[in-house]
């Protein structure tokens, strides 16, 4: 039950001016969803900005939508944040349960150092203030899978502060401009999870499972909205989201669901709902417990977790006794910005492209593997990697590490290419055989089905000179200045050598002969 859990708050401020056209509900009568599972808020969130609108038709209220975030995400350990019992998914309910996690009499928590540093590691990535002295509390509420009756969190003091988050979204009508933002993150704490409720509807029961709750990504949604200049309207939070695509439905319809309850004299209560994905809107849970309802107290079974840096450690310290900030900052891997930045800079690439490559997971490895065996032009690579190999994995909903394409097999391709030895044509053609066709090479695919390029001029020239002859109205076209004519006859040269002749030579070519 205590796995480890990170909640990450973000700071809220409200949008410039957000548009909203009045509308009605997204679903008609009380939407019905699934039932709840049982988890409940884990902390109070204020509110952060997070969609914008269409701007009003004439006659129209202007409104702005607030949104906060909390997100819990799962540390990355072998064990539990206040106990040592293993944390392994899909492990068979309450197999991983210790007497602390069962909350018997007399046991007492004992503070992971894995999780503390996995904390503080996140909070230097997120710019965050570290705070060398951070505090437990406890959080009082009932329920079943909560044995012990109160949680263990860092309400008061945190160990992280007042971060940033930069990020870029595409916009436009083609998403090909980028545009940078930065949100504010409030605080980093470490929070114990509770246990997971199993709700049989057959048999009218719930069975609780205390091995852990948490998958590996959880956010609650704070929303409200307001007329400009106005104060902050009464807040909902959609509990429980787990993905990005679910939070974003949910955040647009709890918005329209407000404003159009507020437009027809309604009110907005302070609860909690829930997002059902298969009818697209959120669900009433229940009225929102205040923050004074949990009853805070200080952890009296945990001290003040104390953290250091290389100024402030005392001599002769054991340094495995303690938690050193500045050796975590040095451990700290190269952050997505600063990779960014550097393909931008070293290969000349496009600021969109370098965020398509980071985001799909594997493929900066891929593309950066192709760069180190090929002598093709960096922009050309990323081509290639960006539409050809990139649309393959979509057609097929295929992750990096399942293509049949290996990076050398691909950097091979792009050395036949750059040699001239086959066309863009042909590599495409050998691209394809090259998914279906696990073990060959690209140069064996180009022997076995005749690719190379004809290097024999004399036998092209001919052949420009036959096709020229056949088609003299083409060519009177051309002579007249048709851009398009000499496209054509490059075309039927083409289809003459089975696609093997450059289209390069076969235009220098045809322009020779129709000025000699």
């Amino acid at each position: 039950m205590a796995a480890p859990v990170l909640c990450r708050l973000w700071s809220g401020r409200r949008w410039a001016l957000a548009y909203i056209n009045r509308g009605s509900r997204h679903g008609a009568g009380t939407p019905t969803g699934s039932r709840s599972s049982g988890k409940r808020e884990q902390s109070s969130v204020v509110q952060q900005p997070l969609i914008t609108a269409e701007k009003p038709r004439k006659g129209e209220h202007e409104w702005a939508a607030v949104v906060g975030l909390e997100i819990h995400a799962q540390i990355s350990s072998n064990s539990k944040l206040f106990s040592g019992s293993q944390v392994h998914f899909a492990a068979p309910p309450n197999s991983l349960v210790s007497f602390f996690d069962a909350s018997l009499p007399g046991t007492l928590p004992v503070l992971n150092r894995r999780c503390v540093e996995a904390a503080v590691m996140t909070g230097l990535a997120l710019n965050c203030r570290i705070n060398k002295k951070s505090l437990f509390d406890r959080k009082h509420y009932f329920y079943a899978d909560l044995p012990a009756g109160y949680q263990i969190t860092q309400q008061r003091l945190p160990i992280a502060v007042n971060g940033s988050l930069a990020y870029s979204v595409f916009v436009g009508k083609k998403r090909s401009q980028v545009i940078n933002k930065t949100v504010r993150i409030k605080q980093i704490q470490l929070e114990q999870d509770s246990g997971k409720s199993l709700h049989d509807d057959l048999r009218s029961q719930t069975l609780i499972d205390l091995n852990r709750a948490e998958g590996q990504l959880r956010v609650d949604a704070n929303i409200s909205v307001h007329h400009p200049g106005e104060p902050l309207g009464v807040r909902t939070e959609v509990k429980n989201l787990n993905s990005a695509r679910f939070l974003a439905k949910a955040i647009d319809y709890e918005i329209q669901r407000q404003i159009s309850e507020l437009e027809n004299g309604g009110e907005i209560l302070n609860e909690t709902r829930s997002f059902d994905y298969k009818l697209g809107c959120t669900v009433p849970m229940r009225d929102k417990e205040g923050k004074q309802d949990y009853r805070f107290i200080p952890e009296p079974n945990l001290p003040p977790l104390l953290l250091y840096d290389s100024a402030s450690l005392p001599a002769g310290t054991d340094p495995q006794q303690v938690i050193n900030i500045d050796r975590i900052r040095e451990r700290l891997p190269e952050l997505p910005s600063v990779t960014r930045d550097k393909l931008i800079q070293q290969y000349g690439m496009l600021p969109e492209h370098s965020l398509t490559l980071l985001n799909e997971v594997g493929l900066l490895e891929f593309f950066q593997n192709v760069i180190k065996e090929t002598r093709a032009e960096p922009k050309k690579v990323t081509s290639w990697v960006l539409n050809t190999f990139l649309g393959f994995l979509k057609q097929q909903n295929l992750a990096v590490s399942e293509s049949p394409v290996t990076p050398s097999a691909l950097a091979e391709l792009l050395n036949l290419l750059d040699r001239k030895t086959i066309s863009s044509s042909a590599a495409k053609q050998v691209f394809a055989e090259l998914w279906k066709s696990e073990g060959k090479t690209p140069a064996q695919i180009v022997s076995e089905k005749k690719l190379e390029l004809m290097q024999d001029r004399e036998t092209l020239e001919q052949l420009c000179h036959a096709t020229m002859e056949q088609h003299p109205h083409v060519v009177m076209d051309m002579k007249k200045g048709n851009p398009r004519a000499i496209n054509k006859l490059i075309g039927l040269v083409r289809k003459a050598t089975l696609s093997r002749a450059d289209p390069t030579v076969i235009k220098e070519i045809l322009e020779k002969k129709l000025s000699a």
